[in-house]
């Protein structure tokens, strides 16, 4: 799967990143968790503490999939509006669901600052605004029950957005203590850290063959060696698909561009996160060295060349959506990028369970908050393999 196409922004920021070697003998272990991106990091992170023997492996370099393209916009709200989630999955799921992404976002923080490679970490608020006249009724339920169970927002008006940010829009949820951070070096720092815990990693280390039994799988690389495992998580992201086809996964195609620093952001009230009703939408955040990361324009396509035949045109036109929010910025893209974007029909993410895979979990953070449901899913799955349950994993579980 060609996952993105583009020159890539993160990768600049952590030249030096330490390297691992591949797998050059057979192994055994109690957990083999097969992918080194976001997903597999967060699992390794969850279990380096365990006392299991685990292993990660990895076809690339750590790092070098979907997360050079992540742009860590850290939110707990999510492309499916609450609301919506309430409907299809009834209130008490959809707000949990909620407050384990807002849990999730607190152990990012703990985690970044807790391990030896910084990534960046720090909060920000969000401004989701209404695209147009009709969206202000979806803001407002998404508000009542965001205030009924909690959750920091208030709605600004559109007087209240224009003296904030200096455009107008018809109205705004204005969230609190969202977060921002560099998706590359917390995917390092988390590896680095379960490295020195005892987890062995593999790059460079492509499995393309199993044998699954009822007491332990057995996987076999490209270069002839076995991997005996009790229990196997599969978080190769949107490469899972590869493994095992899941009928509630979408994949899409999405664009972003990373801009040359910025000098002043006065107008930018807090330089919070911002994103819009509209779908697909617009969205923005800012970077440790003043850049802006602009990115939108999904289209349903799982088309690589279509999707790449693209990227020149979207690039102008990200720049100019941000222009249009703030037109005395002088800005112009550096970096630019496109790269499929998975999603799920329900919008929630999932963990898959099937039954020709005994003894194996699909961990498909799917959807607009990859990193946050990476670590729900990855606590998740913890205690799943160490206890035999978890109160949660009904929600996800598929």
């Amino acid at each position: 799967m060609k996952l993105q196409s583009g020159n890539y922004y993160w990768p600049t920021t952590f030249p030096e990143a330490p390297a691992y070697p591949s797998l050059g003998e057979n192994i055994s272990c109690d957990v083999l968790i097969i992918g080194a991106g976001s997903s597999g990091a967060q699992c390794a992170h969850y279990l380096k503490d365990t006392g299991l023997k685990v292993a990660v492996v990895d076809k690339r370099r750590i790092g070098e999939g979907s997360t050079t393209t992540n742009t860590a916009l850290i939110q707990y709200l999510g492309d499916k509006m609450l609301f919506e989630l309430v409907n299809s999955f009834g209130e008490d799921m959809a707000i949990r669901h909620l407050k384990l992404c807002e849990e999730a976002i607190n152990d990012i923080e703990g985690a970044a600052n807790d391990l030896d490679i910084a990534s960046d970490f720090k909060r920000r608020d969000s401004l989701y605004y209404a695209s147009y006249p009709e969206d202000i009724e979806k803001l407002e339920k998404e508000y009542a029950y965001l205030q009924k169970h909690g959750f920091q927002a208030v709605l600004l008006s559109e007087q209240e957005i224009k003296e904030k940010y200096g455009f107008g829009k018809y109205k705004a949820l204005y969230t609190y203590n969202d977060a921002e951070l560099n998706p590359f070096k917390f995917n390092h720092a988390l590896i680095d850290g379960a490295a020195k815990k005892g987890v062995a990693i593999y790059e460079n280390t492509r499995i393309n063959g199993k044998k699954l039994e009822n007491n332990q799988a057995v996987l076999y690389t490209d270069k002839g060696h076995s991997i005996t495992a009790k229990h196997v998580i599969f978080a190769a992201g949107y490469e899972n698909l590869e493994f095992r086809n899941e009928k509630n996964s979408v994949l899409a195609s999405s664009y972003a561009v990373v801009t040359n620093p910025v000098e002043d952001f006065s107008s930018w009230h807090k330089r919070t996160l911002i994103w819009e009703t509209a779908r697909p939408y617009i969205y923005m955040r800012t970077t440790l060295d003043n850049r802006i990361i602009i990115g939108g324009f999904d289209e349903n396509t799982a088309n690589a060349d279509k999707r790449d035949s693209k990227i020149i045109s979207r690039k102008e036109k990200l720049i100019k959506e941000c222009k249009k929010l703030f037109p005395e910025l002088d800005i112009h893209a550096e970096y630019y990028l496109g790269a499929f974007y998975g999603g799920t029909h329900d919008g929630l993410p999932l963990i898959g369970e099937y039954e020709e895979f005994p003894n194996c979990y699909f961990l498909m953070a799917y959807g607009d908050n990859g990193l946050v449901y990476s670590m729900a899913l990855a606590k998740i799955l913890r205690d799943v393999i160490t206890k035999g349950s978890h109160p949660d994993l009904s929600i996800y579980q598929r």
